[in-house]
């Protein structure tokens, strides 16, 4: 399977993005993941304030401020929005401790959360706003 590899312009899009969407609710951790198989990368965003109850409405944020970055390299489509209590949220933010949190992590061929990996990035804590 064809796999495209995560570009700097997408980690900077990405990074504009959750700067907007931390206005919005507060982001613990968001992540880079290509999972074994898959060809594409997922934006995951971990907050402990998105909930069933407002998932359709967080979406609708995530598509609103799509629009107004009008960036070629910000996909809304490939945004995952999930729960802080979800496993995958868990190791993402125990493996961002680790990196102590000011600098990117990088994993390349593991599993993380119960997820077989090809390739993650986790954002540094700085990167990301907390409203």
């Amino acid at each position: 399977m064809d796999q495209s590899p995560l570009v700097t312009e997408q980690i900077n899009a990405g990074a504009r993005f959750l700067a907007e969407f931390g206005k919005y609710v507060p982001v613990q951790v968001a992540f880079w993941l290509r999972e074994s198989d898959e060809p594409y990368w997922k934006l995951h965003v971990v907050s402990d304030k998105i909930t069933d109850d407002n998932f359709d409405v967080a979406y609708g944020e995530v598509l609103r401020i799509h629009v107004a970055m009008g960036d070629p390299y910000f996909d809304p489509f490939e945004v995952k929005l999930i729960g802080s209590n979800e496993r995958l949220a868990k190791a993402a933010m125990d493996l961002q401790k680790q990196y102590s949190g000011h600098i990117p992590a990088r994993l390349l061929g593991k599993a993380i959360g119960g997820v077989a990996v090809d390739e993650l990035y986790v954002y540094p804590a700085p990167a990301l706003v907390h409203s």
